[in-house]
């Protein structure tokens, strides 16, 4: 494997721009790189023609000769297939959608590439993103690099074994439960869920009434998702709900130093999780580093509603309308789990949609006293080590009973209330897999949640120990 593919986004784009590596280079590796690996972890479901890449690359390596090179001149990208870049397939995972062709980019790609990125393929989802293991009926399982027997994650998986793998610098990911944050858990990443809007979701196809799903940043290094949050984030006329631009630069503000003082409420289980021993242990251990630089760490006061079951519940109800000229006929085209909660949450009745809708106030309310007291917010970011490739999860773990969402009993509460979340690597697990450690912040400071998590990361630095480099996976 080329050397240049352990590099984090910040030290090739720099590298590129002071042409000790070519964009030609690169994608060479990466594209050796996706056929040496992608039997085994199917990060990748759909490529560009090799000659088109290759002409894209020496086309950007020509404009950084001519000293036009931008941010992310040559670098390349790999989009989940739950969004859009014209031309590609858009399938979602399904078979409802195998045959479907983008018309367009969605915004935040357009961004991407207009920075200089150059799409390379589409990398797997699970089918609309509705569980956290990949795997769909259209392209098959993604696998770990960390180890091929379990999953990377979901929804955004296939970006993850991509990224973590050493197969693509640079890819997209989406969070509307932990899609984000789970798969960066599972294989060492940095993932940040940023506050809702920041990155605009548009052109839209529907509206979206639950309003949990977020595009952002899932990356080697801390550093990394500034420079991408600094280029996607700010709003798009389409997005009603996108916010205003941030009025910062999120790469200027991981280069400044945490101030002391902070104030971090942190639990390992929210009062409701059930959490592997080993992961317990390891967050509580990361927690510490925060006093360590001069903050207090106090435990949190309560735990929020547990929602889990009945965001579960909202979203395929979303999805059932989504699917409404599809559904019931072709019903047995979706997984048949994923059909029966469809099914199930067309019966939604009133006085259950208002049950949410109190459970999801008594949420923001209890976040909202969580933040009168503390600066961030930390926890454990999955409760265990990850799943089977092919799944399932857990029922019981280390003889104690499994809650229905576990793998989201720390993240599914921060889609719900609109909160950035990022997860960082606290450290591996009895098995040697990775374990993410979560950081919370008040609505709209993705700023202090990317410095806190790059305080962190200066203390208990991860970058660049990935599977590759220390004798796991590939």
């Amino acid at each position: 494997m080329n050397e240049i593919l352990t590099l984090s986004l910040t030290e090739l784009a720099e590298r590129l721009a002071r042409r000790e590596v070519s964009p030609t280079e690169l994608m060479t590796a990466v594209l050796d790189r996706i056929e040496a690996t992608n039997d085994a972890l199917l990060a990748f479901v759909a490529l560009r023609d090799r000659e088109s890449l290759l002409a894209d690359a020496r086309a950007a390596e020509e404009r950084i000769g001519r000293g036009e090179g931008r941010v992310l001149e040559g670098v390349p990208l790999g989009v989940k297939d739950l969004e859009h870049v014209k031309g590609l397939p858009n399938t979602e995972g399904s078979l409802l959608f195998k045959e479907r062709i983008s018309g367009h980019d969605d915004v935040h790609v357009a961004r991407l590439r207009a920075a200089g990125a150059i799409v390379v393929g589409k990398t797997n989802a699970p089918e609309f993103g509705w569980t956290a293991i990949t795997k769909n009926l259209v392209y098959g399982v993604t696998h770990s690099p960390w180890s091929l027997d379990v999953s990377p994650g979901g929804s955004s998986g296939g970006s993850s074994a991509a990224l973590a793998g050493c197969v693509c610098p640079l890819v997209t990911a989406s969070d509307g439960g932990g899609s984000i944050r789970i798969p960066a858990s599972y294989t060492g990443a940095f993932g940040l869920k940023p506050s809702y809007g920041r990155v605009p979701i548009s052109p839209r196809e529907d509206w979206p009434w639950g309003m949990t799903s977020v595009y952002g940043p899932l990356t080697k290094t801390v550093e990394d998702a500034a420079l991408f949050l600094d280029l996607v984030a700010g709003p798009d006329p389409r997005d009603p709900t996108s916010l205003p631009p941030p009025g910062l630069s999120y790469r200027e503000e991981v280069a400044k130093p945490l101030e002391p003082g902070l104030r971090i409420g942190f639990s390992p289980d929210l009062g409701y999780a059930v959490v592997q021993s080993d992961v317990a242990e390891a967050v509580g251990d990361a927690v510490a580093c925060f006093e360590k630089l001069g903050h207090s760490v106090k435990p949190l006061r309560g735990g929020p509603p547990q929602l889990g079951v009945d965001w579960a519940m909202l979203g395929s109800f979303e999805l059932a309308v989504r699917l409404a000229d599809h559904l019931p006929e072709r019903a047995g085209e979706l997984h048949r789990t994923l059909a029966e909660q469809v099914r199930r949450s067309t019966g939604i009745e009133p006085a259950t949609w208002k049950r949410i809708s109190d459970e999801r106030l008594e949420l923001s309310e209890w976040c909202a006293s969580q933040f009168e007291e503390f600066d961030l917010l930390v926890t454990p970011t999955v409760p265990t080590d990850p799943p089977p490739a092919k799944g399932p999860f857990p029922t019981e773990i280390e003889g104690r009973a499994a809650n229905l969402m576990s793998a989201g009993s720390f993240t599914i509460p921060f889609n719900l209330s609109w909160h950035p979340a990022a997860s960082v690597r606290a450290g591996l697990s009895r098995r040697g897999l990775p374990i993410g450690m979560q950081i919370v912040g008040p609505r709209h400071r993705d700023d202090l949640v990317l410095r806190a998590a790059r305080a962190f990361e200066r203390e208990r630095p991860w970058h660049p120990r990935w599977p590759t480099l220390i004798g796991e996976g590939l």
